[in-house]
């Protein structure tokens, strides 16, 4: 029955994104012509009510949002999909379907769309604009922004149903061990799914009589499987058997065949070996689970990439005065070269020379900065370290030596957002003194971070770092890398642990 309900759930979802979108075009449309011909579209005959479809792009963008939205899996029944993920998938849907509007739009010319497509440019207040560009713009906009509302008001709704014990889909969870009990806590907590456990199967052959796990009855042991399906019709089957039982598996997979049921699999692997988010891909039909990638692999790293380079032009042009004086201060103050290059660790260990204005007296101490002595231990700066200059003390208190790094970012080298670069033999040492150390080169080097933004920094704990150096890579995203940088105007500049 609820497998009936989703189908109808899907159809009706749909159709209403096919109606937001409408309502998107049209209103681009209208604000086009209200804009540049200084009224409102005139629908008072059938010819203007074809000539609105045609001019509103409806024909083409409604058929290329849909195919988008299916390919990005936004139609498939995933109740433990969060509401962040979903509006990310939806933004690419939509972001694709505007690329490919552009393309057909190219492709057609005005003969399909109108003449409208090659008007001679309008102006608006005191700027001169062209109607494809002025509509497109306006689309860009307001197709994004309606349809992630819609499906935010659409979830919101859902998961208040949901809480109130409506539209529930209910689940047998294989499994009664550690694994499975931690399965359905966490479904309990997140009520808004709607997935509800309706009860256990024991991984033995057979379990006690009148057992329970979790407050819920366990209705016997894998022998039992095909009698308890049959009797108790959940709507999904999670495997949370434990790594002693991992043999079962494929036999416990074929049986469940015979049922119309979602499977899925719960790994018995502690978190602490799976800090990042897992992954699974399919290569010529064999499942690929990934528990260790960079987030920043394709799209999203292009996307950092982009970030990275307009926003350090965009830092050059800003502080070249502040850098200029900077460069000015170290030449005339101290003898040595005013940039000093140091070997430091980014992205899949590979190594680079970082920039930093010089702030010690001998450039020779500064390259040592951070070395292993003889004892074994990394040596930082300490506070008024006697080594460094008056202007250097200044520059590092403000942290404009690190102003030069920009033209790491712009080299590749380095990130505006990420985890401190280390030196090399600090790293070898780490890797085997830190778990999850090597993890902060699955992204690249940063010049902030949101350890730092936090007050992380200079002689502060290096486990503290590594937590947020992780927490970041884990909830890596374009949005939090804009976070850090506004932190960074605020707390990343002067610091009582910057010296």
């Amino acid at each position: 029955m609820l497998k009936q309900r989703h189908q109808l759930f899907v159809t009706l979802l749909s159709m209403v994104d096919a109606m937001v979108a409408t309502v998107a075009c049209c209103a681009a449309w209208a604000i086009r012509v209200r804009l540049l011909e200084g009224t409102w579209p005139d629908l008072s005959t059938l010819h203007r009510w074809q000539v609105s479809v045609r001019e509103s792009l409806l024909l083409l963008e409604l058929p290329l949002l849909v195919m988008c939205m299916w390919a990005f899996g936004l139609y498939r029944p995933r109740r433990d999909r969060t509401l962040l993920a979903e509006t990310m998938q939806l933004l690419k849907a939509v972001f694709i379907s505007l690329v490919m509007l552009i393309v057909v739009l190219w492709g057609l010319g005005p003969r399909f769309v109108g003449d409208w497509l090659v008007m001679d440019a309008g102006t608006v207040g005191s700027f001169a604009v062209d109607a494809p560009r002025l509509q497109l713009a306006t689309l860009m906009v307001l197709l994004p922004t309606m349809l992630v509302g819609h499906r935010v008001l659409f979830r919101v709704s859902l998961r208040a149903v949901r809480r109130r014990g409506w539209n529930l889909r209910h689940v047998l969870v294989i499994g009664s061990g550690r694994l499975g009990r931690i399965a359905c806590r966490t479904l309990d907590r997140n009520s808004w799914t709607g997935l509800h456990v309706a009860a256990f199967l024991h991984h033995g052959e057979h379990a006690a009589p009148n057992a329970t796990c979790v407050n819920r009855p366990v209705l016997g042991g894998l022998g039992d499987l095909e009698s308890v399906m049959e009797s108790l019709q959940p709507d999904a089957v999670y495997l949370a058997l434990p790594a002693a039982r991992a043999t079962a598996m494929p036999v416990l997979l074929r049986r469940l065949e015979r049922f119309a049921v979602d499977v899925r699999i719960i790994p018995d692997v502690h978190p602490r070996y799976m800090p990042q988010s897992m992954t699974v891909s399919d290569l010529e039909g064999m499942p690929v689970l990934s528990v260790r990638e960079s987030p920043l692999n394709g799209f999203p790293g292009m996307l950092k990439r982009g970030l990275d380079v307009v926003g350090a032009s965009v830092a050059i042009l800003i502080f070249s005065p502040v850098m200029v004086a900077a460069a000015l201060a170290v030449r005339l103050t101290s003898s040595g070269p005013v940039i000093f290059k140091q070997k430091r660790v980014s992205l899949g260990g590979e190594v680079f020379s970082i920039y930093k204005f010089r702030t010690m007296r001998l450039a020779e101490q500064e390259r040592d900065e951070g070395a292993m002595p003889a004892r074994g231990e990394a040596a930082w700066t300490r506070r008024d370290d006697p080594r460094i200059t008056p202007v250097g003390r200044l520059l590092r208190r403000t942290s404009l030596d690190e102003l030069p790094q920009l033209l790491n970012v712009l080299l590749g080298d380095m990130s505006l957002v990420g985890p401190r670069p280390e030196r090399p033999e600090l790293i070898e040492r780490f890797r085997d003194d830190w778990r999850g150390y090597m993890l902060r080169q699955h992204v690249k080097a940063g010049i902030t971070g949101w350890a730092q933004v936090n007050g992380l920094r200079g002689d502060t704990s290096l486990r503290k770092r590594l937590q947020h150096d992780l927490f970041y890579i884990k909830h890596w995203s374009l949005g939090f890398d804009i976070k850090i940088l506004w932190l960074t105007l605020f707390r990343g500049f002067m610091h009582r642990n910057a010296h």
